[in-house]
């Protein structure tokens, strides 16, 4: 719920905060917890490559926006701190989060928004937390991995989540969760490939399972540009005319659909971004950073309105996704 008044400028959707008493993780996190050595943070024994206080202070954070030319910028926990794995004290983890997050927003005076974590391992448990984000001053929805024990957005947990976070008029944030493989052990290919590929994933079983379609009113973003997802969209659609088991569960074509969903601007590559712009809806990118992580967008205001939507329209955009 956001009923306070927020700053004025650019909107970044797309940034991470974990206090550092969370660190831990919650149970069965992928690559174990977080831990600080010597100033710098590391996942498990994988160097993060950025300092421990970028992701824990915010003042670093608010200095960072300043510098950025962020006016507001809506924070959410880093991937890795989903609580995928459920189980015993995955719904401890989740409220403490979410209060943490609700604090700082609060004490923020409009510049920080908030997006919480859910229970994905329990539907009753995670629309409790869903209900309370929904009345929390300063959260304008939550976060969500792609994947989840092999399904993606089209079933299981995920799709249930989906289902109340429209009911309740929450927005959903996907980022993908950077999944080891062993093809992708090396090279940081579990980032430079999964990332992408993970996000492409969670598009194209949103839009071919039908779920945009039952769901009109939800609103929902995927980072990174999509991933994989702009230069795949003619592959999709061409398969949904030719093949009856590609359009199943779907009554419209990817390409029309497409156009419904949003998506940051975190691209790396100008020509990735004007090709997102000439596929999806005018309305439907927003602009982000990933700040803290070193594959942040370097200069995320002046990459985006360099190369997509100027800077009034990334904010009207930001903010109809948020629900503002």
């Amino acid at each position: 719920m956001i009923s306070s008044p927020i700053a004025d400028g650019v909107i970044d959707v797309h940034a991470h905060w974990l206090p550092a008493e969370l660190f831990h993780l919650p149970p069965g996190a992928p690559y174990g917890g977080m831990r600080d050595r010597d100033g710098e943070l590391y996942l498990g024994d994988i160097p993060l490559s950025i300092s421990t206080r970028a992701m824990s202070d915010v003042p670093a954070t608010l200095a960072d926006m300043s510098a950025a030319g962020v006016g507001v910028r809506v924070l959410s926990a880093p991937p890795f701190a989903f609580p995928v794995g459920g189980g015993a004290g995955a719904g401890t983890y989740v409220t403490a989060f979410n209060d943490a997050l609700s604090a700082v927003v609060s004490e923020a005076g409009g510049r920080l928004l908030g997006l919480g974590m859910v229970s994905l391992d329990d539907s009753d448990e995670a629309r409790d937390q869903m209900e309370r984000l929904a009345q929390t001053e300063g959260i304008a929805g939550i976060a969500l991995p792609p994947l989840l024990a092999g399904q993606s957005l089209d079933q299981g947990a995920l799709r249930r989540i989906l289902t109340d976070a429209e009911d309740l008029a929450l927005a959903v944030l996907v980022h993908p969760m950077q999944l080891p493989r062993p093809e992708w052990s090396d090279h940081y290919l579990a980032n430079l490939i999964g990332n992408p590929v993970e996000s492409a994933t969670a598009v194209a079983a949103l839009i071919l399972g039908g779920v945009k379609e039952q769901l009109p009113r939800l609103r929902i973003c995927f980072v990174h540009g999509g991933g994989c997802a702009p230069a795949l969209l003619g592959r999709w659609t061409h398969g949904w005319h030719t093949r009856a088991d590609v359009r199943a569960h779907s009554t419209r074509p990817p390409n029309d659909v497409f156009g419904e969903l949003f998506f940051d601007t975190v691209t790396h590559d100008p020509g990735l971004l004007e090709l997102l712009a000439a596929h999806a809806s005018k309305d439907g990118i927003v602009c982000g950073s990933d700040y803290p992580f070193d594959m942040a967008q370097q200069g995320p205001v002046r990459f985006a309105t360099d190369h997509g939507p100027d800077a009034e329209s990334l904010t009207s955009n930001a903010r109809a996704f948020l629900g503002l």
